[in-house]
């Protein structure tokens, strides 16, 4: 597992203050992992059975992880994006929306709340997220051929993705982005159509070039359909225009014919971003990481568990605050994937968060 930082190793830095690395990038964008639970079992998240699920006990209380986020939007944090695992799991997930729909930064603006799910349970719960103040949408769909589906997640669900992405559809929430999973002999023969199905639905497709973040540390790079490879093929039915002005995003994103509809393509792998990522982590059980690929962690329950009356809200809240800086501060230029000595993080994708 991962190393754990103690409080001790706080960084320097004054609550209230902008979340800068040493590299100077400025943290504004905070991942919320609710759960690291899921209703599917996608093989290149985790294995289909003999999952190590976290303890009840670890997983953060509704209260703590709106405790956390006040805390990092005092620091600058503008976005927090809900993940899993699944999150519309978690039974509480609409108060949870609820609750953090309402903070707001120093400027007095509320935070934008956004949330990544493969979209089973969006017909049932969508109408309440939205009225508890969700406002973006990332719903997984890596194939539209059911038998595809069904050998790549595990499950038999495709049609229930499908009236989550219509609920999707059907709401206010834009931009509506689908996301997509390119591998070679799985479904790269889909990437037109799966940009088509987008395009049907008013949504954006994003591809996404396969990482190794498996749980069961099986990903091999010839597997991965490559940025230029997923380009190559889109070139065949549009002409690509580049958008400017990409910022932090992670996706470099393309028009469609001169627009206006776009398609994205997020290569971690041949074309990291790195130098521009503005994101932070928190694990479903209170750790937080500066990287998707990161082997080290800082935890947060001590600071958030303290025995009853031995530290005050102000203390409790300074400490989260000092491990954001010290999360922050240890963070490196860059993911090193294509360096001999990556080493894969211990933790599958799921118990990290999208």
């Amino acid at each position: 597992m991962p190393r754990p930082r103690a409080a001790a190793e706080f960084a320097p830095g004054s609550p209230g203050e902008p979340l800068v690395d040493t590299h100077g990038r400025v943290h504004r964008d905070l991942r919320v992992s609710l759960t690291d639970r899921c209703s599917l079992r996608c093989t290149y998240c985790m294995p289909e059975q003999g999952n190590e699920w976290l303890a009840k006990s670890s997983i953060l209380t509704l209260d703590e992880i709106v405790r956390i986020a006040r805390v990092a939007a005092a620091d600058g944090v503008t976005t927090f994006r809900l993940t899993g695992g699944e999150p519309l799991l978690r039974s509480d997930i609409v108060e949870v929306v609820r609750r953090l729909a309402v903070i707001q930064g120093p400027d007095g603006r509320p935070v934008e709340l956004a949330m990544t799910t493969n979209g089973i349970r969006l017909p049932e719960l969508l109408p309440s997220l939205v009225d508890a103040g969700l406002a973006r949408l990332n719903i997984s769909l890596d194939t539209l051929r059911r038998d595809r589906f069904r050998d790549l997640t595990r499950r038999d669900r495709l049609d229930d993705v499908l009236a989550g992405i219509a609920a999707a559809s059907a709401s206010g929430l834009r931009p509506l982005k689908l996301n997509a999973v390119a591998m070679r002999d799985v479904n790269e023969d889909e990437l037109i159509d799966l940009v088509q199905f987008a395009l049907d639905h008013n949504a954006e497709l994003r591809f996404i070039e396969q990482m190794p973040l498996d749980a069961g540390h099986t990903w091999d790079r010839s597997r991965m359909v490559t940025r230029e490879e997923i380009l190559d093929e889109l070139s065949t039915r549009w002409h690509l225009t580049p958008v400017p002005g990409r910022g932090g995003a992670p996706a470099e994103r393309w028009r469609l014919d001169g627009g206006p509809q776009t398609v994205g393509v997020i290569a971690s792998v041949t074309a990291p971003f790195c130098g521009d990522c503005d994101r932070l982590r928190l694990t479903a059980d209170g750790q937080l990481r500066n990287c998707l690929f990161s082997t080290t962690e800082y935890d947060l329950l001590p600071s958030l568990r303290q025995p009853e009356g031995s530290a005050g809200d102000a203390e409790i809240d300074a400490a989260i605050d000092g491990m954001l800086r010290s999360c922050v501060h240890g963070k490196l230029p860059g993911h090193a994937i294509n360096d001999p000595g990556f080493l894969q993080p211990a933790r599958g994708m799921n118990a990290i968060g999208g």
